[in-house]
């Protein structure tokens, strides 16, 4: 070994052992890591940054403003109740999961999916713990279906390329991705079911609020919930929210009917809720419930809205007033959503409610909404709140259409993944479903300052010497052909991943699998498939992948549960790569 060889040795070694201990962001250990074999004169500035130059992790961050936009729109609001609201299927909420995660990146999916989960744990009464993990291992089996599906992937296609080698097609894995995950969910459904602990959850809401707000939600004719029972409905047991009573109109006089769970549900009907600001503002999302302020609240749903609590002052001209009579969206920019008066039930629609001072108005407006009216006679607080607005309904078409022309440029290879991918981003700007600054906070910095350093790290580990000495190790398998090299490789990425982070491993890994194909005349695509595989299917533990650790602390999971339902899945994955990779790209 020469001597660069030996310096990038002790130091990956050292960031190996800084990384297990979890102390710091993976992020900050990496580039640690790189700039010691920059300073060491190991490798040069140009290898050093070459992942910021490198289109993966911008491609990466693309597509996290196309998923935030997703979820702005409501475009995968709903799914989960959908999906768990016959009979609570582990299965269907797994292959639905692993479904949506081979076209959306499965972090930003699992941040909309999970807290869902939660909400109809909480509800139904059942352990939120059989549910998170395989929501978690789903989106990870989705996520290898297709390279945009999780950023391990592009990292692996993007050395790839720097490697001199094409970068890898939208639907390239696919042959063997698609057998994995439809493989994987029917174990995780058969098997991994059975194995799932019975946790519970550390806390049973998310985010909730000690103020209760009313809100006054119409039965919308075309919708589902027309002819159900209240129990039927979902409406029974909400986290956080209760049905109060409901609203009827009978002989053109408005009568309140006790919500019991026999009671019927007709089109038009008026249903009072009582609840607090973060499942008020879900209450939205309930398909078949529209706002009986509805038609305000869409116009003001727009990109850069936000929630805030105005409270009526004693002088304001509100007094006595109503929502309606006031005009007050016209006058104040915003529409409200809920009302909270204390020690007093309303009911009906809100814009009918007369107001007094000291009512606590739940507002949906624009981000200018506290700077113009702070400190105005009109009200005495007023104060913006992390509860994120309303779905913007009337957008979600056009994040479906954008999203999918994304997928079928992408796949003809008319254009770049890169290039559809900043298309696709500038597109839900554009239309106004976020706002810049929304799009801004959609990406998870850290993710994509992992990718970047990561991909400088694999090229300094190819360029000091390391992997070609390292895939002389690797190399004594050879004679038993190319599904040896695919089975030792996939081990060795799988160990890696687990006791570092999946892009991590990949990075350290991908030269070497390069090195080994070279030496011995492999396929290089075959190998780099291998270590794709294998770094971004981890579920031995919550460490190796970030959608584990997500979803560890809300389902209350101990280590040892992920890797008792985690190994079925890899021994499954492992076979279906081992037997596969050669067929196809060997």
């Amino acid at each position: 070994m020469t001597l660069d060889s030996w310096i990038a040795l002790g130091v990956l070694a050292i960031t190996v052992v800084v990384l297990v201990t979890d102390r710091f962001p993976a992020a900050i250990v990496l580039g640690g890591a790189v700039a010691a074999m920059l300073f060491a004169g190991v490798v040069d500035a140009e290898i050093a940054l070459s992942g910021f130059s490198a289109t993966a992790p911008w491609t990466i961050a693309c597509l996290y403003i196309v998923a935030g936009a997703a979820t702005a729109s409501g475009l995968l609001n709903g799914i989960v109740d959908k999906v768990l609201r016959s009979n609570g299927s582990v299965g269907l909420l797994a292959a639905t999961t692993a479904g949506l995660s081979g076209f959306i990146p499965n972090t930003p999916l699992i941040a909309v999916f999970a807290p869902q989960v939660v909400r109809w744990s909480d509800r139904n009464g059942v352990s939120v713990s059989r549910y998170l993990m395989p929501l978690s291992f789903a989106s990870i089996l989705g996520g290898v279906i297709t390279v945009i599906g999780t950023s391990t992937n592009l990292v692996v296609s993007d050395l790839l390329e720097v490697a001199g080698e094409e970068p890898l097609g939208v639907f390239e894995i696919t042959v063997i991705g698609l057998p994995v995950a439809i493989l994987g969910v029917v174990v995780l459904s058969v098997v991994g079911v059975r194995l799932l602990p019975d946790r519970s959850q550390p806390t049973t809401s998310i985010g909730s609020r000690a103020r209760q707000f009313q809100i006054a939600m119409r039965i919308d004719p075309s919708g589902p919930l027309v002819g159900r029972t209240v129990e039927e409905a979902g409406l029974r047991d909400l986290a956080g929210a209760y049905l109060s009573f409901v609203e009827r109109r009978e002989n053109d006089a408005a009568v309140a009917i006790a919500a019991t769970p026999e009671t019927t549900l007709i089109a038009g009907d008026i249903c009072c809720f009582v609840g607090d600001v973060n499942r008020v503002v879900d209450l939205h999302d309930v398909e078949g419930l529209v706002s009986t302020e509805n038609a305000h609240i869409d116009v003001a749903a727009g990109a850069g809205t936000r929630v805030y609590e105005a409270v009526v002052a004693p002088l304001s001209a509100l007094v006595g007033a109503s929502l309606r009579t006031a005009g007050f969206r016209g006058r104040y920019g915003g529409a409200v959503m809920a009302v909270h008066r204390e020690g007093e039930e309303l009911g009906g629609q809100l814009g009918r409610i007369s107001l007094r001072a000291g009512d606590v108005l739940l507002v949906l407006a624009d981000s200018d909404f506290e700077r113009r009216w702070r400190g105005h006679t009109d009200f005495s607080l007023v104060a913006g709140l992390d509860a994120p607005g309303p779905a913007r309904r009337a957008r979600a078409p056009f994040v479906a259409a954008i999203l999918a022309v994304f997928i079928g440029v992408a796949s003809t290879g008319m254009v770049s993944l890169f290039e559809a991918a900043v298309a696709a981003a500038i597109a839900v700007i554009a239309v106004g479903v976020l706002s810049v600054g929304e799009a801004g906070r959609a990406i998870d910095v850290n993710v994509i300052l992992t990718m970047a350093i990561a991909i400088g790290l694999g090229g300094a580990i190819s360029a000091s010497g390391l992997a070609a000495e390292a895939a002389g190790v690797i190399e004594r398998v050879d004679w038993l052909g190319d599904r040896g090299l695919v089975l030792v490789t996939i081990l060795v990425t799988i160990l890696l991943s687990e006791l570092l982070t999946n892009t991590a491993a990949a990075a350290l890994m991908l030269p070497i699998a390069l090195a080994v194909a070279a030496d011995v005349g492999a396929e290089p695509r075959m190998l780099a498939i291998t270590v794709l595989f294998g770094a971004s299917c981890s579920f031995l533990s919550p460490v190796g992948y970030q959608t584990n650790l997500m979803v560890a602390g809300l389902g209350g999971y101990r280590f040892s549960d992920f890797a008792r339902v985690g190994a079925p899945l890899t021994l499954t994955m492992v076979l279906t790569v081992t037997t596969l990779a050669p067929v196809f790209f060997g």
